[in-house]
């Protein structure tokens, strides 16, 4: 069932309506440029616009606007039609889809049920772990319910050891084309555990190196046997990654290791996983279980133990800041099924997010095909992403969620008590990148924004072994944002 946002008023949605009625407004069908017509005393800010993007340097393709956050009336505009990856920025769009299908105030609740009673410290049935999609589970978390089956008095399971995942789909990766040891893409499934992510660290020793794979959290780190890792002999490819017998099987290059190190690799079996540490976990209490096994539809029974996630609000906020892709697809897709749909993948109900972009906030044209932005197919315009931010408007629940961007000197150093503020969105893939939100000018004036570039040529001409770390990627970027930069501070001075 779809649900309003829980902290916006009826007042707020006769806003949205009229903003997207007012003359001028973005959400009008466009029939000629958003660009104001100049006034002849406003020619070189057209100009410096220019300028700053001829001094960038990027290549490829850019676009941008900015408009009144209040009344959509659109300001300065630069290819407002040019669709574009969106990277990151699609886990703004994301969030608001999120906050308004299942609410600021979600929880999502993994549980421990009993299919038969417990008398007497055992249990005569079957002990299942139950996800319910959570993307913030970690270890420590399950080390918790653990405890709370021992407080609650189990001692011994007669039955089998089950875990179950099917409120949402089992999707090995995000995007298929990523290289197979990042961390940022790692599976999606009902029963996720530490962001979906594996713990490999190596010290050298005598005769090679001593490697482990944990679960590792604050407080507990038990290793695991699902993900494996083996030192090979060789100078490249650094990492193989292949799947036997359900075991996630690694192998990393010895020149590529040093002394010593740590990383984060992505777990393909995140249930599986999740289950193996709890059995690991609960274990300790002196509770043995036998080989976890997968439950085939959703168990009934009593709850002996349940952990609830933080609410959605406080989800989103950490999604946004650390801009974890394994959250936006795991809050999206539970948004999409809350809407009575069943997607079989995350183009499916990206698909559904993009509908739903066109119904409700009156953008028919964007195409996504995920809700992290990690995909490099999806599209979305300068125009649509500040429609959108017009729409849920800078009293709505997106702002407060959004990280606040600092305001640069000419050395690139945040400049402390700047009077101009700025809470935005952040996005990078190889030669894209993307920025959107809203700027609070030293007036007091709210401005929404959205600047997207990309070169897609140099994007294309990545050799598969540099997708991680193109040559001059880095450079690119910085480039990118520091236009991004000199665009908001212009808007700030001159529309504020």
């Amino acid at each position: 069932m779809t649900k309003p946002f829980q902290t916006l008023s009826r007042r707020w949605f006769l806003g949205a309506l009229l903003a997207s009625a007012a003359p001028g407004a973005l959400a009008q069908p466009l029939t000629r440029s958003l660009r104001p017509a100049p006034r002849p005393e406003d020619r070189f800010r057209a100009a410096e616009a220019d300028q700053l993007i001829a001094r960038a340097g990027l290549g490829g393709k850019l676009g941008y606007v900015v408009a009144d956050a209040r009344t959509g009336q659109a300001l300065e505009v630069h290819n407002p039609l040019l669709g574009l990856p969106p990277a990151s920025v699609a886990k703004a769009v994301t969030a608001v889809y999120a906050l308004e299908t299942l609410g600021a105030g979600h929880r999502f609740v993994t549980r421990v049920i009993a299919t038969g009673p417990l008398r007497n410290g055992r249990l005569e049935g079957d002990l299942v772990l139950v996800g319910g999609g959570d993307p913030t589970l970690d270890t420590d978390m399950l080390g918790e319910l653990a405890g709370q089956l021992k407080a609650a008095g189990l001692h011994e399971v007669t039955g089998r050891f089950l875990y179950h995942a099917g409120a949402l789909p089992d999707l090995p990766a995000i995007d298929p084309d990523q290289p197979d040891h990042v961390g940022y893409n790692p599976a999606i499934s009902g029963l996720n555990l530490n962001f979906n992510r594996v713990h490999f660290e190596w010290h050298r020793a005598a005769g090679g190196y001593d490697v482990t794979m944990d679960a590792r959290a604050a407080r507990f780190s038990p290793r695991v046997s699902v993900a494996q890792m083996q030192v090979v002999d060789r100078a490249a490819p650094v990492y193989t990654y292949s799947s036997k017998g359900g075991v996630d099987e690694w192998t990393v290059a010895e020149g590529a290791l040093g002394k010593e190190g740590a990383r984060w690799l992505p777990v393909r079996r995140p249930a599986l996983y999740c289950a193996e540490v709890f059995q690991t976990l609960i274990r300790a209490h002196g509770i043995v279980l036998p080989a976890p096994l997968p439950a085939s539809a959703p168990p009934q029974g009593v709850v002996l133990a349940q952990h609830q996630s933080e609410p959605l609000a406080e989800i989103l906020r950490e999604m946004l800041k650390y801009s974890t892709n394994m959250t936006a697809e795991a809050v999206g897709l539970s948004a999409t099924i809350a809407r009575g749909q069943t997607p079989a993948g995350l183009p499916a109900s990206a698909r559904a997010m993009t509908d739903w972009l066109a119904t409700r906030m009156g953008v028919p044209r964007a195409h996504l095909v995920d809700h992290s932005g990690l995909g490099p197919a999806s599209r979305v315009s300068a125009r649509e992403m500040v429609r959108v931010l017009v729409a849920v408007g800078p009293d709505g629940p997106l702002k407060p969620l959004l990280k606040s961007i600092p305001m640069r000197d000419a050395q690139g150093r945040p400049v402390p008590g700047h009077p101009v503020q700025v809470r935005a969105k952040t996005g990078t893939l190889n030669f894209v990148s993307g920025l959107a939100g809203y700027i609070t000018t030293g007036s007091g004036r709210e401005l929404a924004f959205a600047i997207f570039s990309a070169d897609q040529a140099r994007r294309d001409a990545v050799a598969p072994q540099d997708l991680e770390r193109p040559p001059g990627g880095r450079t690119w970027v910085a480039h990118a944002r520091r236009l991004q930069q000199d665009l908001v501070a212009r808007w700030a001075e001159i529309y504020g």
